[in-house]
């Protein structure tokens, strides 16, 4: 494996990118946004090189980097990536790319018509926050090192606290304004409460480490392997109560980043007041560094304690999955229903993880790359008919799929992945979740299958309704998607349905991650609890068949 630094290119190149295109004259839109488009391609080529040098059978942490960083307290600038890492970094490195090119004019604010847009906001600030977030979520994907995470997976809370306050939406109306502050700073303050609780868990586990010397000299460490490996083989030497409070500490940042009901409430606004780029952003790759810290750090760190709060987890992630789903139906703001399906969608992810069996850890850690792709395919799409008109309410459309035939078309077919229609992406991992669950929670598999249902109610509903039927007044010249547009949207949904047909690529990466992820931990699948069927012939021999 090269010794060449890959790891390290993957993160530092959008940061250069940043500072690139912050530097530029605020006149020079166009170059600004060109530049930070050609910095996301080069991540995302990168991203590209690691996932061709990376062996998924090889150990468990690759492209291992270790510098010194802050000897005293014993933690290090060390990074490293596993097979669940990889197909993250893959969907993030990726994503970026088409978010900018989505979010070409986002720095234009709408009175209504979009020829009415002007130019009005930095466009080299915008891009440089998009490529800010995309970094500080690179590094808590490869991070090994627990301080490191913590540090990125606080600060990248502030590029998109501008993104969604500072550049969302596009409406000179000042009471929208308003709410766009609002939603920023109820997205900043629930997600650094979070970050607070870890804090105190991080500090604490330090604790716990130089009790027990883990650390060079005889003190504590931040080193996430040494960590796990003193935490699996009973060398952490803490209480059970202990362990139990610093795994609640993880578990409360994630589940607000996740976010997990009762802890979501922030999302739905935050992705109504953001543009459909910073809230795909926001939806399709920041939370899922909460989702991956529920494997990373919770079940790792923790193991006992994971099993203990796991039914408690389970429940809230069911009761989450069935709340986001009857929410969605009822929304007359189109963005805010998907935004809201997303809630749904984070339940089954959660779900998966703590049902701690190969299937569903499998199927969580693929559900994070297609609920990724589903997402940004319905919510862009969405966010370019909603460009068009001006408006989120859903009862001021219909009759588009006559006015604009290809953007109907990709938004059903987004729509379809949504509610987990076999031969789509999602489908996939929504089953192979459902399968992992069942086999140690059944009641819980069973509830959850009921979103299956209501989200073919929400997505066929919201279609009926706004594609269909006679043209609704005002939208009679409604146009159809642009070649820019097109290029956001075909990579999309041809990802949805090849992942849909052949997700054997992806899940080549995941599985032996999760493996080790379970061995580790020492979990195993569950025993078939359906008897065996008697061999061939076994009737007829003495005392064989049935009696």
């Amino acid at each position: 494996m090269s010794d060449f630094p890959w790891l390290t290119t993957l993160w530092v190149l959008p940061v250069i990118g940043a500072a690139v295109t912050l530097a530029m004259p605020a006149a020079r839109r166009t170059l600004a946004r060109a530049v930070a488009l050609c910095f996301s391609v080069a991540v995302l080529a990168v991203g590209i090189v690691v996932a061709v040098l990376f062996e998924p059978g090889g150990e468990q942490f690759q492209f291992v980097e270790a510098r010194e960083w802050i000897p005293a307290f014993g933690a290090g600038y060390t990074v490293g990536i596993d097979g669940i890492a990889m197909v993250l970094v893959l969907l993030t490195a990726g994503l970026v790319p088409l978010l900018i090119l989505a979010g070409w004019h986002d720095d234009r604010v709408f009175g209504g018509a979009p020829e009415d847009a002007a130019p009005t906001r930095h466009a080299h600030i915008y891009v440089a926050l998009t490529l800010l977030v995309e970094a500080m979520v690179l590094v808590s994907f490869v991070s090994l090192d627990i301080l490191l995470f913590y540090v990125f997976f606080e600060a990248m809370l502030i590029p998109m606290y501008f993104l969604i306050g500072g550049f969302g939406a596009r409406t000179a109306d000042a009471s929208a304004r308003q709410q766009r502050s609002r939603a920023a700073v109820k997205f900043l303050l629930y997600n650094l409460f979070g970050g607070l609780i870890m804090l105190a868990a991080v500090i604490g586990l330090y604790v716990v480490t130089a009790r027990e010397g883990l650390g060079a000299g005889g003190g504590g460490t931040f080193d996430l392997r040494d960590v796990i490996a003193a935490a699996n083989s009973g060398q952490l030497g803490a209480a059970p109560a202990v362990l139990n409070a610093l795994f609640l500490g993880f578990m409360f940042a994630f589940a607000v980043k996740a976010p997990l009901w009762p802890l979501h409430t922030w999302l739905p606004d935050a992705a109504v007041a953001a543009t459909p780029s910073s809230a795909v952003l926001m939806m399709a790759v920041v939370d899922k560094v909460g989702t991956f810290g529920m494997l990373r750090y919770c079940l790792l760190l923790f193991p006992e304690a994971s099993s203990t709060y796991a039914p408690l987890v389970i429940t809230l992630a069911v009761i989450g999955i069935v709340y986001g789903a009857l929410l969605a139906i009822g929304q007359t703001d189109v963005m805010r229903l998907i935004a809201y399906t997303s809630i749904s969608h984070f339940g089954f992810i959660i779900l998966g993880i703590f049902a701690m069996t190969s299937q569903g850890q499998t199927g969580a850690t693929l559900y994070m790359v297609n609920h990724g792709i589903s997402t940004a395919a319905l919510f862009l799409i969405a966010g370019f008919l909603v460009s068009r008109r001006g408006t989120r309410v859903i009862a001021e459309y219909g009759g588009v799929q006559k006015v604009a035939p290809v953007l109907a078309g990709t938004f059903f077919i987004a729509g379809l992945a949504t509610l987990s229609l076999p031969g789509l992406a999602p489908f996939v991992s929504e089953f192979l979740v459902l399968i992992g669950t069942f086999s140690r929670y059944q009641a819980a598999a069973v509830v959850a299958t009921i979103a299956l249902v209501l989200a073919a109610l929400y997505v066929l509903w919201l279609y009926q309704r706004m594609m269909t039927g006679p043209v609704t007044k005002g939208n009679e010249h409604l146009s159809d998607l642009v070649p820019r547009e097109m290029i956001v949207v075909a990579p999309l949904i041809a990802a949805l349905i090849f992942l849909g047909v052949y997700p054997k690529p992806v899940l080549d990466f995941i599985d032996p991650a999760v493996g080790q992820t379970l061995t580790t931990i020492g979990k195993h699948d569950p025993e078939p609890s359906v008897p065996a069927l008697p061999e061939a012939g076994a009737a007829d021999r003495p005392g064989g068949g049935h009696r």
